[in-house]
């Protein structure tokens, strides 16, 4: 994982039968592929539990091109800013340590969009294969606060 490379299986189906997981639980970017949907499906059909629901934090590519674009990092104390909505307080320079910020390379453009077509390929089937009963969208260019609330409110729906 911390490579980037997928979650296993085996890590989501020994996780879920914690006791803090009794009573529902989270999966952030998982399953991202229809063979781990599947998986999924067949792991909670055994264990007597519900489909999952699937919030897609919807964002145009534009707009997380943007946001990830903006990104620096600072090299020594490892702090990350983003120019458009955590700027340094002194431009180019980190605020703990004023050493000269970066951008990574994996913040390029061209990086980015490689990232975001590998996504697309992989997640569209995903969300396909659970189909509109499944997924709910959610208008992530929003404010943190805002996305949260409609997260909220999707999961309030679904439980009533």
């Amino acid at each position: 994982m911390a490579a980037g490379g997928l979650v296993g299986d085996g890590i989501v189906a020994n996780r879920i039968t914690q006791p803090d997981c009794s009573n529902g639980f989270l999966l952030d970017g998982y399953p991202r592929t229809v063979a781990q949907a599947q998986y999924l499906s067949a792991l909670l059909k055994k264990r007597g539990l519900l489909e999952p629901l699937v919030i897609h934090m919807d964002v145009p590519a534009s707009v997380l091109i943007a946001r990830l674009t903006a990104r620096r990092q600072c090299p020594a104390c490892k702090r990350i800013y983003n120019l458009i909505s955590q700027p340094p307080r002194v431009a180019g320079k980190c605020d703990d340590d004023g050493t000269a910020l970066i951008t990574r390379p994996d913040d390029q453009e061209a990086v980015i969009r490689q990232r975001l077509e590998a996504y697309d390929e992989l997640t569209g089937p995903v969300l396909q294969w659970y189909g509109a009963s499944s997924v709910r969208k959610v208008d992530a260019t929003k404010s943190p606060e805002e996305v949260a609330q409609e997260i909220e409110h999707v999961l309030a729906a679904t439980v009533a």
